[in-house]
């Protein structure tokens, strides 16, 4: 484990100079089998693979989880040996955004609605910290989960658009048996909260279903995915909705592949979750 730029630099550089493919997979901690897959695609992928570990208070509203997100490094460091992490980057508070740090990233237009209106905030802080992995590690490929959609395609328009040099991989959602999306969030849920997590799921399988029968009216779709979440117990649904796989903007109708997006309470606990739709060809 490294913790200065310095070191970092100095490992990617070697790695360089030998001609290898460097791979980085940024965490925040926490991790879990999601996580780990990530590090797998970036091993069957590059030479060197580095995993990042910093929880980001740039991303954390002010009455969020912050203080209380997990940090678990003790568990995390012997996670990565496992699975053959090359080196992990855990840099403090003070190295990413050192006194006087002010320059701050302004996210593309695809993370304005959902979690941009929800999470105020939230996207600038999770582009900033990227960018600045990005050139800090120097990687060829960047890995992120598709557990979190509307993220990897803030990232990915921030790439495309400031022309930085690394390509972006978005790897499928790990899920346990039941369908639950892994998240680090999840060990915040009790036995309770974990069985009425699964409304997330099964929201999104009930709007699978649907179009899959045949209906094309996302007004609809939408409506009984939220009657679905409140059936089986989610304390709030901050939004349900069927949108553009590219620009996440609405759709009314589902004409071609789109994605479910859904993001809901659990008692104290807030989740995500999506699924790409595609409807039957007639």
């Amino acid at each position: 484990m490294v913790r200065s730029v310095q070191q970092l630099r100095s490992d990617v550089a070697c790695a360089r100079a030998a001609g290898r493919r460097v791979g980085l997979v940024p965490t925040m901690g926490a991790l879990h089998e999601g996580h780990l897959s990530l590090v797998q695609a970036a091993r069957d992928e590059c030479d060197m693979t580095i995993v990042s570990i910093f929880v980001n208070p740039t991303q954390f509203g002010p009455h969020e989880d912050f203080d209380r997100y997990p940090r678990t490094m003790e568990r995390d460091l012997p996670l990565l040996r496992r699975v053959g992490a090359d080196l992990v980057f855990a840099p403090d508070r003070q190295t990413i955004y050192p006194e006087g740090f002010s320059t701050y990233v302004d996210p593309p237009a695809v993370g304005q609605p959902w979690e941009g209106q929800c999470r105020p905030g939230h996207f600038r802080g999770v582009a900033t910290v990227v960018l600045k992995l990005f050139n800090l590690a120097g990687a060829d490929v960047a890995y992120f989960g598709r557990k979190d959609y509307q993220q990897a395609r803030v990232i990915q328009c921030m790439v495309e658009d400031l022309a930085v040099p690394i390509a972006v991989r978005v790897c499928p959602t790990v899920r346990e048996s039941d369908g639950l999306a892994l998240s680090s969030r999840n060990r915040y849920l009790d036995a309770d909260q974990r069985e009425r997590a699964l409304a997330l799921w099964k929201s999104l399988l009930l709007a699978r279903q649907l179009v899959q029968g045949g209906e094309r009216q996302a007004e609809s779709i939408n409506g009984r995915m939220q009657q679905r979440l409140i059936e089986l117990g989610v304390d709030r649904i901050d939004y349900a909705a069927l949108v553009d796989p590219v620009t996440l903007q609405p759709v009314a109708r589902v004409q071609q592949r789109t994605v479910a997006l859904v993001a809901a309470f659990v008692g104290q606990t807030r989740l995500i979750d999506n699924l790409e739709i595609e409807p039957c060809s007639s």
